[in-house]
């Protein structure tokens, strides 16, 4: 995580919130992260009220307001509604989608008609965003995605950090990343960031009750979107595929998902060098992946 900024402080944002909305002046305020691009805030974990790191962080956060404005009426999945407010300093306000984060542990505790359950809501959204029409969303701001860097930057920094077998199937992976060809799939809006941790899940009712963080969304390669919940679980990426295939009539190509998530894996390791914490624990989920595949 980065560095606490001490302007991004509780005691810096609860004065900003409290002086636009003053009837909150009695209410209970905690940090509820401190990311890379915002601040997060909750307020009587009730509202959450988002404040962006830097320029390019609240233009994201506009953008992100549009998009949602967008896509709430049109998908069946509760997405945050933000209000996006200029003085004295961008932040954004919605109300709080309850529930937690979905990590490994999580999942694999859940029994396997829930596990069906949450696939069939995640393989909808993706269904339900990749029928957005491109113009629409573009009016809305949304842009193609931030490419993944080149394979020689990711071979560079990654491959040091790996040896023996991992090392050599990264190796190879790299190389069949470089030869594969545009997605047959075409390009769609997604969300290409469908994880739990940006999952507020029930773990009571063990249903998923919302999906948030949309700035990473925007155009890209259809298959690319189911890369992302492998950091879940291998089986919720193999249930997803099947639920959307049903969905949708589109045959998906699990070895290139599988190619691809080798690949984030690799640049998320490539990215993390400067964070030792960060990078033990995207080297596990390499090896996790890497584990599962062919000798």
């Amino acid at each position: 995580m980065p560095m606490v900024d001490p302007d991004m402080s509780l005691d810096q944002l609860a004065p900003i919130i409290v002086a636009t909305f003053p009837e909150l002046a009695g209410s209970s305020f905690s940090l509820l992260s401190e990311g890379w691009d915002s601040v997060a805030v909750d307020v009587d974990d009730r509202l959450i009220f988002k404040f962006p790191r830097n320029a390019d962080a609240e233009r994201a956060l506009a953008m992100e307001a549009r998009l949602l404005a967008a896509i709430r009426p049109v998908i069946a999945t509760p997405v945050p509604d933000l209000e996006v407010f200029e003085t004295p300093r961008r932040f954004s306000r919605h109300c709080k989608l309850k529930g937690e984060h979905l990590l490994t542990a999580d999942y694999e505790r859940l029994p396997d008609d829930d596990r069906q359950h949450l696939a069939r809501a995640m393989a909808q959204f993706f269904a339900q965003l990749h029928r957005l029409e491109r113009q629409v969303m573009a009016d809305a701001g949304a842009k193609a995605l931030e490419g993944w860097p080149h394979p020689d930057y990711v071979a560079e920094r990654a491959l040091p950090q790996l040896s023996g077998v991992d090392r050599a199937l990264a190796e190879r992976t790299l190389v069949a990343w470089q030869e594969l060809p545009p997605d047959p799939l075409g390009e769609v809006y997604g969300f290409f960031d469908g994880h739990g941790w940006n999952m507020a899940f029930d773990h009571q009712r063990r249903r998923l009750n919302g999906i948030y963080d949309f700035a990473d969304s925007g155009f890209g390669p259809l298959q690319q979107e189911f890369v992302y919940p492998s950091l879940v679980s291998h089986d919720l990426t193999a249930r997803i595929i099947g639920e959307y295939e049903a969905m949708t009539g589109k045959a998906l190509n699990r070895e290139r998902i599988n190619l691809l998530t080798g690949v984030l894996h690799l640049v998320e390791i490539a990215w993390a060098l400067e964070n030792p914490d960060m990078l033990a624990t995207l080297l596990g989920f390499y090896r996790h992946w890497a584990d599962r595949q062919p000798v």
